[in-house]
């Protein structure tokens, strides 16, 4: 997929002015976190909290062993029968995926809802080499078939209206006319099942990988996902290789969190593992499994002071809390991964100089932080990429400048109090726009007022006020 995340700004903008999608991304955003916040502590504050912080525990476990625990996940996949391919990046993993293809003579392909897939393009590098590929996730469907691209990470059409899906279904997949949300599901589902009846390989994402066990884990809640993986002869799974955990025991936990967080349900209607291929005996499942577990920029945050950043499980709740995403929505982000993870993983993926404005898109309100099921620090990643960016001198020249004049009049008591009493004597003068490269301030927000006294003038008078008494 391409990155257009240095084009954040006029694309807000743009988004910000579109009255469907500010319709749609405000009901989803404020569903999804009112429910993610009744299941997460339906059994108390302190039961949720300490559910975060066994999540956290196991994610930084893993990630601390993670070496050992890929070793020992693809000794078992392979011993279960999983054929287990590594990719450096996404051209590998695509380029593997299509050597699958050509083996099995595999013609048409079916997906389940995969956002590593996304990130390397898989869709269109199988296309290009004249594969029939289709998305089978309803959300999924819908933008597959608008040629588009998602706009969230378990919500693909959060931007779209009820209107605007009925309109495309309409107009892309012949259905007749209908507002009844159940009768376009309906139809979607009458479209997809002869497509999963006919396909060659079912290629699919991968929650989590069971490192004691060799098994792949996926949670879905419509069920496509489970035919994507049962019943082509090929099922390829394309799973990051963050997403490892060490036991059975920890998986069980992270599948609580996970669609709590995600889609505000104590547990997915399809929660399963793959375990290998169909043995003799067996009445289903696919001849053959592989699984490409893919690098693509991992190992370099892993070995930096972000590392955190991989203990994501990919729910989308700290989207669904963010102002900033509440207001632009998915698609302004430029690439992939959205909101406030997004902002962090996308300059960390594709190169911090190729997605610059994306550390300052947001708030640091910390609401990210406090929704997230393993407890990442955003805030603190985004403030070190914004420090990491004028390091390498994209903060500009006027920023310098400005930081060094700061610098100069707070390390000196006397230019400091005379710097506030100009400005507070000034403050009845202050334009509703400020002048040259202070107007980046006004063009988004009101001019800052200053309080009629300084903190300093209130603590001196408080000194003074209490020297006086007896």
């Amino acid at each position: 997929m391409q990155n257009r995340a240095n084009n954040f700004i006029p694309m807000a903008q743009v988004a910000l002015n579109d009255a469907d999608l500010q319709t749609a991304v405000s009901f989803g955003t404020q569903a999804g976190f009112n429910k993610r916040q009744a299941a997460m502590f339906a059994d108390g504050e302190a039961h949720g909290q300490a559910m975060r912080q066994q999540a956290a525990a196991i994610r930084r476990r893993a990630l601390n062993n993670l070496p050992e625990l890929l070793e020992q996940a693809e000794a078992n996949m392979q011993a279960n029968g999983i054929q287990v391919l590594w990719a450096v990046d996404g051209e590998e993993a695509n380029r593997h995926a299509l050597e699958i293809a050509r083996r099995h003579a595999a013609q048409s392909v079916v997906k389940s809802k995969s956002m590593v897939t996304e990130e390397t393009g898989l869709n269109h590098a199988l296309e290009a080499a004249g594969l029939d590929v289709l998305e089978t996730d309803l959300g999924e469907y819908i933008v597959q078939l608008g040629e588009e691209t998602p706009s969230h990470i378990v919500v693909p059409i959060l931007h779209k209206t009820k209107e605007s899906i009925r309109d495309l279904l309409i107009e892309k997949a012949h259905m007749p006319p209908t507002d009844d949300p159940e009768t376009m599901a309906r139809f979607a589902r009458e479209t997809l099942r002869p497509r999963f009846l006919a396909a060659d390989m079912g290629i699919s994402g991968g929650n989590f990988i069971i490192a004691e066990t060799g098994s792949l884990a996926l949670v879905s809640n419509e069920g496509n996902a489970r035919l994507v993986t049962s019943l082509p002869r090929v099922h390829v799974a394309f799973v990051g290789i963050e997403k490892v955990v060490a036991t059975v025991e920890d998986y069980a936990t992270l599948t609580q969190v996970l669609p709590r967080s995600a889609t505000g349900q104590a547990l997915t209607v399809y929660t399963h593992l793959v375990n290998g291929p169909r043995q003799p005996g067996e009445a289903d499942g696919p001849e053959h499994v592989y699984v490409i577990l893919l690098d693509n920029g991992r190992s370099a945050i892993y070995n930096s002071d972000y590392c955190e950043a991989l203990a994501c499980i990919r729910c989308g709740a700290c989207l669904n809390g963010c102002p900033v995403y509440q207001a632009t929505g998915g698609h302004a982000y430029g690439w992939v991964y959205p909101g406030p993870i997004g902002a962090v993983v996308t300059p960390l993926l594709t190169g911090l100089e190729n997605a610059t404005p994306l550390p300052y898109a947001s708030t640091l309100c910390g609401m990210c932080k406090e929704v997230c099921p393993v407890d990442i620090d955003i805030p603190r990643m985004l403030l070190d990429l914004r420090r990491d960016l004028v390091a390498q001198g994209h903060g500009g020249a006027v920023w310098g400048v400005g930081m060094k004049a700061w610098a100069w009049g707070a390390k000196s008591p006397t230019r400091f109090g005379l710097g506030g009493r100009v400005a507070a004597s000034g403050r009845r003068f202050m334009p509703q726009r400020l002048p040259g490269p202070l107007n980046g301030w006004t063009d988004y927000r009101r001019t800052p007022q200053f309080a009629a006294k300084s903190f300093r003038q209130l603590w001196q008078e408080r000194k003074g006020a209490d020297d006086e008494q007896p």
